[in-house]
């Protein structure tokens, strides 16, 4: 059974590397600066720590830290000149009066295409960026460990147009034989270290392994993820993980399950068959009605001992929101501009295509994970809401998710789950720094940190919706529908980089491979017709 679990890990892995690393991101072409000194001027502030809206500020930036944060008025009333900051010879000034700034989004979930999906590096990181996403935690790096470290350590010089990367390897990765015992575990859990990653992606893993390998990667001073698949997580959950010393969970997998009162295996039909897409997802779709009832003494209790083990949570409620609503995934907007040809094949009903379960996916599948979301987010926002450390992820790529995005999407899910806008703007930007252990550095607006800043004409805590890139609708006061919001600019390392034009040049990549291909995007089991 050790042996079969590892080999479902390297093949999850090799699922999502798709055959082999994507092709490597261009040296960087786009990005001003940094500046000796950048200015930026008369905004309005959300600095995620929890803190209300404040401005309009001047923010002042050297080089990569920021270094001054004042007050230089009041809402509606003329800014005295003599209360600003002054630009040094040879500084730069952005004129952001009337607009919004918050600190650069952190992705905790970000995998890096892959080949089966047919999504390089450029065309992944443009869209990350052009979200405003400047941090991303790649869980299993599926490209191969050495081309991960490699674009991180590009993009720590700014070399290529990209977010700043935590590289996560899956457990085993690189391994010819299987790991068999806790000695083997741990010594897999020091080369992985020496080699320069920052953490472990875990599937699950036998007791005795799991446990070795989670307390050497604690000793080595690394953080861990775990998916909890359910080929072990029947001996191994959620609480078992967190109690040896995982510091995040991805998903809700082992969850539910540590949450049993009644039971001690999920209910599986006795004709269910892991390797079946659908079976594996319409019955996680039944998983949280089997659990502990909300607020009940068991629910209640595995709750309070995560927090107090300094437990993340990073649930990526969009990845699954085609299990609830099919259609609504299927045809998103941004489908049609901005999503290659390769990856909507990919996302095509399939038996062997991770997460395209399609295979007759139905009213009773979607009702089935309405009630689960139902159940899901209210231990998320609960979890939240008694002090425990809530994140955001995307894990793009599949089941019709965009990279960047399904970003935007997961912060409107945390609206749906109960959390006000500025507990999502925390959860995906401050929170996301400590669970990496970087809020020294990143994660919010202050004297000191690095700036990654957002730049947005509109207020996001009014309508999440004019994050995305395609922004939101709106009917102005001439009766003229328009599209508004964006992100503007996206400020990484102190540099400044044209968030729309990042956004056009991936359009750009789109319409080449369509032409060269021919390719026009039709839904599934709908034939092109074929004019003579």
């Amino acid at each position: 059974m050790k042996h079969l679990f590892l080999l479902f890990c390297m093949l999850y892995v090799l699922c999502i590397s798709a055959q082999g690393p994507v092709p490597e991101a261009p040296l960087v072409q786009e990005g001003d600066g940094p500046f000796e000194q950048l200015i930026i001027r008369g905004a309005t502030l959300i600095n995620s720590t929890g803190a209300p809206p404040l401005g309009p500020v001047d923010i002042v930036i050297e080089n990569n830290v920021i270094t001054n944060i004042r007050t230089v008025g009041y809402p509606g009333v003329a800014i005295d000149t003599s209360r600003r900051p002054k630009l040094k010879e040879g500084g730069r000034e952005i004129d952001a009066e009337g607009q919004f700034v918050l600190p650069g989004f952190v992705d905790m979930h970000g995998h890096i295409g892959g080949r089966w999906q047919g999504a390089g590096g450029e065309y992944v990181f443009k869209l990350w960026m052009a979200h405003g996403i400047t941090t991303i935690r790649d869980p299993a790096c599926g490209n191969g460990l050495e081309w991960v470290l490699k674009h991180k350590s590009l993009s720590e010089r700014n070399e290529i147009t990209a977010p700043r990367i935590q590289a996560y390897t899956s457990f085993g990765q690189g391994q010819m034989d299987p790991i068999s015992t806790p000695e083997q575990a741990r010594e897999w859990v020091r080369d992985n270290a020496s080699k320069g990653a920052d953490g472990i992606k875990f599937f699950g893993l036998p007791p005795t392994l799991f446990e070795a390998a989670l307390d050497e990667n604690k000793k080595l001073g690394k953080r861990s993820a775990c998916h909890h698949a359910q080929l072990e997580v029947a001996r191994w959950n959620v609480l078992n993980s967190a109690r040896a010393g995982l510091t995040t969970m991805e998903h809700w997998y082992g969850l539910p399950e540590a949450l049993f009162s009644d039971r001690t295996v999920q209910d599986y039909p006795l004709d269910y068959n892991y390797q079946n897409e659908q079976h594996r997802f319409g019955e996680a779709g039944r998983l949280w009605k089997q659990a502990a009832t909300p607020y009940s003494d068991h629910w209640n209790k595995v709750m309070d001992e995560l927090i107090e083990l300094d437990f993340t949570l990073d649930p990526t409620f969009n990845i699954y929101e085609a299990s609830r609503d099919l259609h609504r995934a299927r045809r998103a907007e941004w489908h049609e501009d901005y999503t290659l040809p390769s990856l909507w094949r990919f996302y095509q009903p399939s038996k062997i295509s991770h997460g395209s379960y399609w295979h007759f996916w139905g009213t009773e599948e979607e009702v089935n994970w309405r009630e689960n979301y139902h159940l899901w987010m209210t231990f998320i926002n609960e979890y939240k809401n008694r002090g425990g450390r809530v994140t955001t992820g995307s894990d793009s790529g599949f089941i019709f998710q965009l990279y960047g995005f399904a970003y935007i999407r997961e912060l409107e899910l945390l609206r749906e789950a109960g959390f006000h806008p500025l507990e999502i703007i925390r959860a995906a930007t401050l929170n996301g720094a400590e669970a990496l252990g970087m809020d020294d550095e990143i994660g919010s607006i202050e004297v000191g940190k690095k700036a990654d800043i957002i730049i947005l004409e509109e207020n996001p805590l009014q309508n999440l919706k004019v994050l995305y890139g395609t922004g939101a609708i709106k009917l102005t006061e001439e009766n003229d529908v328009v599209r508004v919001g964006g992100v503007k600019y996206t400020i990484k390392d102190g540099i400044i980089y044209d968030a729309k034009q990042l956004l056009a040049d991936v359009k750009n990549i789109v319409d080449q491979v369509k032409k060269e291909e021919g390719f026009e995007i039709t839904q599934p089991g709908i034939k092109k017709e074929i004019k003579p």
